[in-house]
C-alpha cells in the first residue's frame, strides 16, 4: 500500500477545527448524570471517538478533561444504550467504575 502525498487546504482537504469545548461538570449537569460517572467513561479514550476528549493545562502541573460537542452526544448514546436495562446498567457500571467508593456513589446518585 502506498501512501499519496498529503493535500493541502487548497485541494480539497478539509479538517474539522474544535473551537469549543465542554468542562466535565458542565457535561454531567447537562446530562443529568453524577461527574464521576462522566470521568469514569472519558477515562478510558477508547469509549469515544479519537479526538473528542481534550486535556487542557491550567497551569504547569495542573490539567483538565475538557469533550467536544459531538463527544457530548457520544457520551449521551452510550449511556441511554446501557441504561436499556438495570442488569445492563449495572453491568456497565462495574466495568466503567473500577473504584468501589466512586462505584457506589454513581449507582446511587438518581439520574435526572
Amino acid at each position: 500500500m502506498e501512501l499519496g502525498a498529503l493535500g493541502t487546504a487548497g485541494k480539497g482537504c478539509l479538517m474539522a477545527v474544535v473551537s469549543h469545548v465542554f468542562m466535565l461538570d458542565y457535561v454531567a449537569s447537562m446530562l443529568g448524570e453524577h461527574p464521576d460517572l462522566i470521568d469514569a467513561i472519558l477515562s478510558n479514550p477508547d469509549n469515544l471517538t479519537y479526538g473528542s476528549i481534550i486535556t487542557v493545562s491550567s497551569g504547569p502541573e495542573e490539567y483538565r478533561t475538557a469533550i467536544t460537542a459531538d463527544a457530548i452526544d457520544e457520551l449521551r448514546d452510550l449511556i441511554a444504550d446501557n441504561r436499556r436495562s438495570p442488569e445492563e446498567w449495572e453491568f456497565f457500571l462495574d466495568n466503567v467504575i473500577y473504584d468501589q467508593e466512586t462505584l457506589e456513589i454513581v449507582k446511587n446518585h438518581t439520574a435526572r
